[in-house]
């Protein structure tokens, strides 16, 4: 059995633009900067016994990881701690688009993408199918690898999104149901296949600070 303290990247500019992010490698605003360095204070606050952290490989993970890994592990350097399999999902030709500018150039794949069906993906990218299998077997992996341990794990929110609907059994199907806010903690426990959620979406360290952009709120799924 292995406690996994899963965190969503810091906010972004294309998350304020309604971009596709996908594998594009798109660093932190200003106030995901703020949210990272919240974080990191909430953890050394209360003294969080974590014995590992992992993250996605692209720069939005990285950068919000860092503050925590300086409370946490501060003799270790972020980039020697990261994992590809954790990245957020392919969108193919959609990466780094507006969703505007998809609904006029892509009408007839952005209209087969509200149909959230598993077996979708964005012309050249992954199928809802492929990514949950994508981020269930690195899940797994690190659950097996650091059996018995606290391991903070720091990716995307389509990726926490496969999470929870593998522990809630909700299937692949239809649009996203939990809320995913950027910076925000969330905790699982993993024990072989079964993930159980702990807790999901605290923000408490996040008060004050700018809403989240309102496609988090309407669950539209643009990562």
């Amino acid at each position: 059995m292995t406690e996994l303290i899963l965190v969503r990247h810091g906010e972004t500019d294309w998350n304020r633009e309604l971009r596709f992010q996908g594998h594009v490698d798109i660093p932190l605003n200003a106030t995901g900067h703020e949210q990272a360095r919240r974080l990191a204070d909430r953890l050394a606050a209360e003294k969080l016994a974590v014995d590992h952290l992992v993250c996605s490989d692209l720069i939005r993970t990285q950068e919000t990881a860092s503050p925590a890994l300086q409370v946490l592990f501060p003799q270790l350097r972020i980039d020697a701690l990261t994992d590809s399999s954790l990245r957020e999902q392919n969108f193919g030709i959609v990466d780094g688009k507006r969703v505007d500018d998809v609904k006029l150039d892509h009408a007839d794949a952005w209209n087969q993408w509200l149909r959230f069906e598993a077996d979708y993906g964005m012309p050249g990218g992954e199928t809802t199918r492929q990514f949950h299998t994508r981020v269930m077997d690195a899940v797994r992996r690190i659950a097996q690898q650091y059996q018995g341990q606290k391991v903070m794990v720091v990716t995307h929110g389509g990726v926490l999104d496969m999470i929870w609907r593998t522990a809630r059994g909700t299937g692949l199907d239809g649009p996203r149901q939990s809320d995913i806010p950027n910076a925000g903690l969330n905790r699982v426990r993993v024990s072989g296949d079964v993930v159980e959620v702990l807790d999901w979406a605290d923000v408490r360290h996040l008060a004050a600070l700018p809403a989240q952009p309102v496609y988090d709120q309407k669950k539209l799924v643009v990562r």
